[in-house]
């Protein structure tokens, strides 16, 4: 004779294992991808940290300077660390948060911008298309970001030649780009010695994944990162550059899928 209530509890106790079993490996999957967001690149006096944190906001360490880009409060900055150095690119909110700012800013902290957002945000170093300048340590080159063609009405664009700013540090001997909102523009394709670049594609603000690699591929970074994509499908992106000496790397810039921004 069949005992039934022990046949019973036998099969909760398998499937309450199986269950555990499934969270565990679920919690492992979660937790290798939250991991695999935070990258290190090897550089003279020690690695360079990169942490994506939303849309176009990344922290980067290296030899014990923090440099925030582009904070934003739609992030997640509980873990993040105090800045040494904030580059901020350009007007719009996502770009531009004096909010964001105030939470990872310490005694000390440098803060270099073009003109249009020093004119917002007090205390700023202005750099402006095409300048250099060595701040809290570490060269920075301003490099113009702008549209050429899209913008919210004939004869209007979103992002003018000269606001803005996208940005190239130096350190440990290599050189990180960051794009800022633009198009493909000149000053972007005649860029050299990239080792490391972070490129918007973000329509109708910026550009469409496949004008983006068309842009990576006349530059050739040794790395790139597509941020600030929104909705846009990197699929495309990846399969433009297929074949190109060039290492895509696809990170989580939207744990939250945060609103607004362009």
């Amino acid at each position: 004779m069949v005992d039934r209530p022990m046949v019973c509890l036998r099969l909760i106790a398998c499937a309450f294992i199986g269950f555990l079993s499934l969270a565990g490996a679920g919690l492992e999957e979660r937790t290798l991808a939250m991991q695999t967001n935070e990258d290190t690149i090897s550089a003279t006096g020690g690695d360079i940290r990169i942490t994506p944190i939303v849309h176009a906001s990344v922290q980067v360490e290296h030899a014990g300077k923090v440099i925030h880009i582009d904070p934003w409060s739609k992030g997640d900055y509980s873990k993040a660390k105090p800045a040494d150095l904030i580059l901020v690119t350009d007007i719009h909110g996502d770009h531009l948060d004096p909010a964001a700012i105030a939470k990872i800013r310490k005694p000390g902290t440098l803060i270099v911008a073009p003109a249009a957002v020093a004119a917002k945000l007090d205390g700023t170093t202005v750099l402006a298309n095409g300048e250099r300048k060595e701040v809290a340590g570490i060269l920075i080159e301003a490099v113009p970001m702008y549209n050429l063609q899209r913008g919210p009405a004939a004869g209007q664009l979103y992002h003018t030649k000269g606001r803005g700013n996208g940005y190239i540090l130096t350190l440990g001997g290599k050189r990180l780009y960051f794009s800022g909102d633009t198009e493909c523009v000149p000053e972007l394709k005649n860029l050299k010695n990239i080792d490391v670049a972070f490129m918007t594609m973000n329509l109708p603000y910026t550009m469409p994944p496949v004008e983006a690699a068309e842009c990576v591929k006349a530059f050739k970074p040794k790395i790139v990162y597509p941020y600030h994509f929104r909705e846009s499908k990197l699929e495309e992106f990846t399969s433009a550059l297929k074949g190109q000496p060039i290492e895509v790397r696809i990170r989580n810039w939207y744990p939250a899928q945060a609103s607004g921004g362009r």
